[in-house]
């Protein structure tokens, strides 16, 4: 028997007022997945990752998590939306023992230098987190969540603040818990992480999905795609890629230049390229797809038009 999804939203209403920040919704995230949730400032991401948390109740519709309707069991679920909640007097190792005291867990568990660990924060265990970036914050967060072994982890911006080294971390973190059958809602505005991390996205605009399913899907319907393309014999290059079906350029001129093509088109290039022995140095989105396809569907229309 198929496992329940891990989360199973429909026709999910939630209005602030006069503000609709969440508008009949449909939302499912399959279990042992990484599914990312993208959209413009104001689109309900937020909101919608609160009602994950039981952090708010839903006007209308159904929601219902881990198998069960939200609100009859709040186990298993964990994680923090508009960074986490710290005690900025205390030490990264006393925050986390109050949060096992307020779980009614033993504070001296070795699970708290064991979670500290994962997230790269042991130098700093017992240094006051008012001192802390905001990155070392997030780790902080994200350590919190994992102290309770959640069966659904939500995140609001993981890799907010953090370096290049910092980030990469915490994708390892985040993936070996995908690996391991944990399921991982998490928002972001960075195009580069959900790419690297999700297998599946939901995109919201103005309280409601315009797209929800795998990337590879995003990716088949989003059309033409420009590619910067550098060669090891441009002049050459130029002269092919003129002639290649369905393949316009830009700035022809230039050594890397850029090319605009479907899939189809753009593999078909690059054999011809190989076929005539020209190398292909480069050939990457200027724009990701997922960024693309953003652009694309969440856009508004100006005024007047």
């Amino acid at each position: 028997m198929d496992a329940p999804l891990a989360v199973r939203a429909r026709g999910i209403t939630k209005c602030f007022g006069d503000v609709v920040a969440l508008d009949g919704i449909d939302f499912d995230v399959a279990p042992g997945h990484i599914h990312g949730l993208v959209g413009p400032n104001g689109a309900g991401k937020t909101t919608l990752l609160g009602l994950l948390l039981s952090l708010a109740v839903a006007d209308e519709g159904s929601l219902e998590i881990l198998g069960a309707p939200v609100g009859r069991n709040l186990g298993g679920v964990a994680g923090f939306v508009d960074g986490p909640g710290l005690y900025p007097s205390l030490t990264a190792r006393q925050n986390l023992a109050a949060l096992m005291g307020l779980h009614g867990r033993d504070r001296k568990t070795p699970k708290i230098d064991g979670v500290l660990g994962e997230v790269g924060l042991t130098d700093v265990a017992d240094d006051r987190v008012r001192g802390f970036s905001l990155g070392m914050r997030q780790r902080l967060g994200l350590a919190a969540a994992l102290l309770t072994e959640p069966r659904l982890l939500v995140l609001d911006e993981p890799a907010n603040g953090l370096d290049p080294a910092g980030k990469k971390h915490v994708h390892g973190v985040l993936d070996r818990l995908a690996a391991e059958g944990t399921t991982v809602v998490l928002s972001s505005h960075r195009m580069d992480d959900l790419e690297a991390l999700c297998s599946e996205v939901t995109i919201l605009a103005t309280g409601r999905v315009v797209f929800t399913g795998p990337l590879g899907k995003l990716s088949a319907e989003n059309g033409e795609l420009d590619h910067r393309l550098r060669t090891s014999d441009p002049g050459k290059a130029r002269a092919l890629v003129a002639a290649a079906p369905g393949v316009r350029v830009a700035d022809p001129e230039a050594d890397v230049f850029v090319v605009r093509a479907l899939t189809p088109a753009l593999d078909e290039l690059v054999l011809r390229l190989a076929k005539d022995g020209i190398a292909v140095r480069e050939l990457a989105p200027v724009v990701s797809p997922l960024e693309a396809a953003f652009l694309a569907l969440t856009e508004q229309p100006e005024a007047g038009r």
